[in-house]
């Protein structure tokens, strides 16, 4: 049997590429109110004080994040060969828009990256918002073992989220879009939008 490698060179974005993402965003806020309510601190209290977490949506997020953090990102690499990605990285400590400002700067072409959407795992934005700042929506919160964030033809996109949702069980999401760039920058948008999954 012949084994044939073949890989995606990182620095070939193009413009007008959309940007999937494999994973939800979350898991360090998730892995910290689990932490949180074992301690039963006063993160936690606050947590229940200001409504942000319950015991049962703690519970949840945990589950979450421990399903997203044990998938290997192997069956989202070879998609990306498959549907003609131009570029991509995986999303971990630098969070979501580190990432993607590190994948701009090594890029060819004068491009940029534009987030429009971030999944975050359902809970974790309330308790960014209301209990502590992880920068979860600034784009910067850690992700541990986070999804891929793959640059890719727009016409394309639909049938690797499609495919990788059939293989892993979990969706993929466009959550944004290469542009044009002279200072290759990567942004989120001001009406970015935030869905829970």
């Amino acid at each position: 049997m012949n084994n044939i490698f073949t890989s995606i060179i990182s620095d070939g974005a193009k413009l007008g590429h959309v940007v999937v993402l494999t994973k939800p965003l979350g898991t360090q806020v998730a892995v910290n109110v689990q932490q949180w309510r074992h301690q039963n601190n006063r993160f936690w209290k606050e947590c229940l004080d200001k409504k942000a977490a319950t015991e049962d949506l703690a519970k949840d997020m945990m589950h979450a994040a421990v399903c997203s953090m044990g998938r290997l990102n192997r069956n989202g690499g070879r998609l990306m060969v498959k549907y003609g990605a131009s570029a991509g990285t995986d999303v971990t400590g630098f969070g979501i828009l580190g990432h993607a400002q590190n994948l701009a700067d090594n890029q060819v072409a004068k491009v940029g990256i534009e987030l429009h959407t971030l999944p975050c795992i359902a809970g974790t934005p309330s308790v960014n918002n209301e209990v502590f700042n992880f920068r979860l929506i600034s784009g910067y919160s850690a992700e541990t073992s986070g999804g891929l964030m793959v640059c890719l033809p727009e016409e394309n996109a639909e049938a690797f989220c499609k495919e990788i949702e059939e293989l892993d069980g979990y969706p993929s999401w466009v959550i944004g879009r290469v542009v044009e760039s002279p200072e290759r920058k990567a942004r989120i948008v001001d009406d970015c939008k935030v869905i829970e999954v």
